[in-house]
């Protein structure tokens, strides 16, 4: 049975910088569908707070066939999908000098956080193009959610950096190939934010905030980038196709 709500499925929506978006687009009247790799056991109290017919699927965005199951889940659950936010990635294993970094850690991370959101956006972005032919007030829409990385480098985690200077350039590809349909989209950039992926080096960032690195001196919130994918689902932006958003605090900001 569809749901008569616009669907957004949110990648890596169960934790972190996803959850927040999962919630900010929960706000917004949207039903959900979060994915992950953890056990659909673990994902109950989550989906509690997600609101009426959020749904969980467990899939590996880095393979076909976790995609393909994804799209299908989505499918056959809401029979629609209106919104589709690239949020799952993941930092290095091991955080190495790029004189050191193996092959295989390079692979690894460039499955999830490059070639997994390039790939579903081409599946979604097909699906999206059907649903815009048959009612063209359909306001399909994509977010990649990258990084400042993209243009701050860090050499000890360059795998992760190339990742998301790639997405950049996928966000405009895409933008482009779906603008013909209406389908607009955009990237997030996210600073320093709180979540599981930056606990490991808060101690770094709290002395990197106090030293007056940010123009607004305090760690990012998830609620903070879902803010912006919530404003971005309302279209509150337009004429804008390929558009970066950069929310980091004012870190990127030139300053002398």
């Amino acid at each position: 049975m569809s749901d008569p709500r616009p669907v957004a499925l949110v990648t890596g929506g169960t934790r972190g910088i996803g959850l927040g978006i999962a919630t900010a687009l929960a706000q917004e009247g949207y039903a959900l569908c979060v994915n992950g790799i953890r056990d659909a056991s673990a994902i109950s109290p989550v989906l509690q707070t997600l609101g009426d017919g959020a749904t969980y699927v467990q899939a590996d965005v880095a393979s076909d066939a976790g995609r393909e199951a994804l799209l299908d889940a989505v499918r056959s659950r809401y029979g629609r999908l209106d919104l589709l936010v690239n949020n799952a990635g993941v930092a290095p294993r091991e955080r190495k000098d790029i004189m050191e970094v193996d092959e295989s850690a390079f692979d690894w991370l460039m499955a999830i956080n490059l070639k997994g959101p390039w790939f579903l956006t081409r599946d979604a972005g097909r699906w999206m193009i059907e649903q815009k032919a048959a009612d063209k007030d359909r306001g399909c829409a994509v977010v990649n959610i990258g990084s400042i990385s993209a243009d701050v480098i860090s050499t000890n985690r360059g795998e992760y950096c190339v990742s998301k200077a790639a997405l950049g350039m996928a966000t405009k590809l895409w933008a482009a190939r779906l603008g013909e349909h209406g389908i607009p989209v955009w990237e997030i950039r996210p600073g320093i934010v709180s979540t599981d992926m930056t606990s490991q080096v808060k101690e770094r960032y709290d002395a990197f905030i106090a030293e007056g690195e940010l123009v607004e001196p305090r760690w990012g919130t998830p609620q903070d980038i879902g803010n912006a994918v919530a404003m971005l689902a309302r279209r509150d932006l337009t004429y804008a196709p390929g558009q970066v958003l950069v929310i980091d605090g004012g870190l990127t900001m030139r300053r002398l």
